[in-house]
């Protein structure tokens, strides 16, 4: 069954240490702000941080410990 889904788009300049670090800062602040337990029928958020020249779905929160970038999205999971 299809299912609507939020898409946020927020720029974050060029830098990708400061792209990573804004983005782990946002979704701190949403862990905190609301608890998805507390929404009903939500039982997972998936997150990734891409790069506008990269058109696969790559995470650049997501290395491996050579350093390659995945395509494993984030979780937050209530």
């Amino acid at each position: 069954m299809s299912q609507y889904r939020l898409h946020i788009d927020i720029p974050l300049g060029v830098d990708e240490q400061g792209a990573i670090d804004i983005t782990e800062y946002i979704m701190e602040r949403i862990k905190e702000e609301i608890p998805l337990s507390s929404v009903e029928g939500l039982n997972e958020v998936n997150y990734r941080l891409g790069h506008d020249e990269d058109r696969q779905k790559s995470n650049y929160l997501n290395k491996t410990p050579d350093g390659h970038i995945t395509k494993k999205k984030c979780k937050i999971i209530p």
